[in-house]
């Protein structure tokens, strides 16, 4: 019996579509890590500081942030932790350091550990003489959870910064615009779609390709059933551990404290990121 390659297990599970346009995509821009101060997470360079235009442009020649940080966390054929691009503390008053201590140390990677293990599991799979069919999906299960739940929190916390403005800009407050009818009608729709999250979730804004549009996604645990090829743009995390240490049960408040440290730059950034992704993708297609 012929068994499956990782690709093709990995291609059959919904985040299959995130991983192949996203993390090992983005590796291609390679990052060196340097060590951050005592008490801080390690630092990429000039990670604080994203190059780009006024008004939000592409970013200079390294990439976006969020590229930058998806190249941290999938280098040397294994998944990784990426480093905070601010310290701890960056966040507040609005995200204390503690829950960003606790949410990046120890949960977010604990689904890196995961993808992983369910990686190693599934060599070991194809090393059997016949599939085990049962033990084929569980890790098919395990895969898209801890595969969903590292790439959402990379661009999580790349998408977050102190000192920001409150409206986006440059292309992606257009497209915005366009899509929802006006900033105002977008962060209304999204508040609800993330505060009504049914348990542990996320909500997220997400551009899809094939059409050039973006998509609001209400997301149980971390396991996405989208549209294929869809890509976070800003996802927010509303598991209780994102929250509980500050603001106890109350959901809507931590909601609404958060759009206080979106990075609307950085979302931009990534935006046009895609998009030009998008259109090299079309022109290669149209030139064969």
């Amino acid at each position: 019996m012929q068994h499956p390659t990782r690709r093709e297990v990995m291609t059959s599970v919904p985040v299959a579509a995130w991983l192949g346009a996203g993390l090992s995509g983005a590796a291609l821009a390679q990052v060196s890590v340097a060590p951050g101060r005592e008490g801080e997470p390690e630092q990429g360079p000039d990670v604080r500081a994203p190059g780009g235009m006024p008004g939000g442009g592409r970013g200079d020649a390294r990439g976006s942030l969020v590229q930058r940080m998806l190249a941290q966390a999938y280098q040397n054929d294994q998944y990784h932790l990426p480093a905070l691009p601010y310290p701890y503390d960056a966040l507040e008053p609005h995200i204390d350091a503690e829950t960003m201590k606790l949410h990046h140390d120890r949960h977010h990677q604990s689904y890196v550990d995961g993808l992983n293990r369910a990686i190693s599991h599934e060599k070991q799979l194809q090393a059997g003489a016949e599939i085990d069919a049962d033990r084929l999906a569980g890790i098919q299960r395990d895969l898209s959870f801890n595969a969903g739940g590292h790439l959402l929190h990379t661009v999580f916390w790349a998408v977050m910064g102190s000192g920001q403005d409150n409206r986006p800009m440059g292309q992606i407050a257009e497209a915005i615009n366009a899509q929802f009818g006006s900033f105002d009608s977008f962060r209304n729709l999204f508040t609800k779609v993330a505060v009504g999250v049914k348990g542990s979730g996320w909500a997220a804004m997400m551009y899809e390709p094939v059409g050039d549009r973006l998509f609001i996604y209400q997301i149980n645990e971390h396991d996405a059933h989208l549209a294929p090829g869809a890509i976070p743009l800003l996802p927010l995390d509303v598991w209780e551990h994102a929250y509980y240490l500050k603001y106890g049960p109350a959901r809507a408040e931590y909601v609404q404290a958060w759009w206080n440290v979106v990075n609307w730059n950085v979302v931009d950034e990534s935006f046009q990121w895609m998009r030009t992704r998008r259109q090299e993708a079309a022109i290669m297609t149209a030139g064969r």
